[in-house]
């Protein structure tokens, strides 16, 4: 197979398993949906749903990884069974906008393990960051911590009651 592309390419044809400038095929779009459905799913089940060969759906996805549309393979885990009941969202605001102060900011609240994201915003507050604790006195005793990085004006915390959806794949 890889002497058939060398061949194609060198006659300025591209075969369509290769992915040029980014651009997903359908049969790409196709793999990308089952993946994010279940991750464990073989090469030959993927291919024995899009009528393909297992050869090709193992160089798409190899194609995949490579070009950074999966970035990486994860179990999803059920968060109440490890005691992670309380999401929180956290809204910071800082003292000040220095491109120093934003990464010094950036790189503490990396280190918290109660912080599954953060996400820099435009609006009132600099941050927003989803906690994950076990319970109130948890989330005070980060919240604690958290006030206490430098340049920390405001923090603002929500917490969830109930969750309506969470969806971990993308539309495509």
């Amino acid at each position: 197979m890889y002497y058939f592309s060398v061949i194609l390419l060198s006659a300025g044809v591209t075969p369509n398993f290769i992915m040029e400038k980014n651009q997903l095929d359908d049969i790409d779009i196709q793999i990308l949906k089952l993946l994010q459905q279940n991750a464990e799913l073989t090469n030959k089940e993927i291919a024995t749903r899009l009528h393909k060969s297992v050869a090709t759906i193992h160089e798409r996805i190899r194609q995949l990884k490579e070009s950074g549309y999966i970035t990486k393979i994860v179990a999803l885990l059920d968060r109440k069974k490890i005691n992670r009941k309380l999401i929180a969202f956290s809204h910071v605001l800082l003292h000040d906008h220095a491109a120093a102060t934003l990464s010094t900011f950036e790189k503490e609240v990396a280190k918290f393990p109660e912080v599954m994201e953060c996400f820099q915003m435009t609006g009132t507050f600099d941050f927003i960051l989803r906690v994950a604790t076990s319970d109130m006195d948890t989330y005070h005793t980060f919240y604690r911590k958290l006030a206490a990085l430098p340049n920390i004006s405001t923090v603002q915390s929500f917490f969830v009651l109930s969750e309506t959806k969470s969806e971990t794949a993308y539309p495509l």
